[in-house]
């Protein structure tokens, strides 16, 4: 079994829905990872930085996780990130050269509404990431999943595909 760091950013995958404000935010601590997370019988370790929703994310922010990547020990890295931007920050550490093992995944449904899909996607990209030979910048999300140029978010269908 691989060593993985999870690395989480924010994104829909970590939405909560605050009753008094009536607007969901992201859960900086990331508990719905953590949930997942203890269930599995493997070395985890999981990190969060950002917690933002990928559509404010910066280059400045992309800067802080590329350098969280740069300096950590762990070869293959788990990304929870936000959908709308994945694809520009799996660019964006692919021009870096980093020779790791890198998957992004995230959520369209926060884990806090319905945690099936938020659940599925984080399970399939570990899987993918313990399949998985080589490195490079992936991305595995609603069953689908490969190299980051590959797989797209369709937001006419609210899914990625190939």
């Amino acid at each position: 079994m691989k060593k993985i760091l999870i690395i989480s950013t924010g994104g829909t995958f970590n939405k909560i829905y605050d009753p008094i404000k009536g607007e969901f935010s992201i859960d900086s601590e990331s508990h719905a990872l953590e949930n997942i997370a203890s269930k599995w019988l493997c070395e985890l370790k999981i990190i969060n930085i950002i917690a933002k929703d990928s559509l404010e994310m910066t280059n400045h922010d992309r800067l802080e996780l590329l350098a969280t990547i740069s300096h950590s020990e762990y070869h293959h890295i788990l990304i929870v990130h936000g959908t709308d931007t994945m694809d520009v920050t799996a660019e964006y550490l692919s021009d870096a050269d980093l020779e790791k093992c890198i998957v992004l995944t995230g959520a369209m449904v926060p884990y806090s509404v319905d945690p099936v899909e938020a659940t599925a996607n984080l399970c399939s990209a570990y899987g993918y990431m313990n399949a998985l030979e080589k490195e490079g910048i992936f991305i595995a999300m609603n069953g689908v999943m490969g190299p980051y140029e590959k797989v797209k978010k369709d937001r006419i269908k609210g899914r990625f595909s190939l």
